[in-house]
């Protein structure tokens, strides 16, 4: 078992940049596989980055490519979601995510974390 916390969130012009971290409880954190996912106002939870357990691979959705950078510190126990040129449809709730499947499976993850506001204003 392990206990998700994020942070960084906030109100944020168009352009601007936010960093979100996500807190893991216990001390096995560095064998999870971490995400972060995102929903909307009126629509679906949507993946936005993952993460492998050493952090040599990472996947992220083609609408944040290129502006959105996921990493993490196991020494921390925390993971990272910069997140650069914020555009207003970034605006969203933002969970971290994280279990011990495989980096490549489809599976929905196991530990979710209560979520992190993000508003970008246009």
């Amino acid at each position: 078992q392990v206990q998700l916390v994020e942070s960084g969130g906030g109100l944020v012009q168009a352009g601007g940049s936010l960093r979100l971290s996500c807190v893991a409880s216990g001390r096995t954190f560095s064998s999870y596989r971490m995400g972060w996912f995102r929903q909307a106002p009126g629509k679906e939870r949507e993946f936005v980055a993952a993460i492998s357990v050493g952090a040599g691979s990472t996947r992220y959705a083609d609408s944040v490519k290129g502006r959105f950078t996921i990493s993490r510190d196991n020494a921390q126990n925390t993971g990272y979601l910069q997140m650069n040129s914020l555009k207003p449809e970034d605006t969203a709730v933002y969970y971290c995510a994280a279990d011990r499947q495989s980096f490549w499976s489809g599976r929905t993850y196991d530990f979710w974390g209560q979520g992190t506001q993000v508003t970008v204003s246009s």
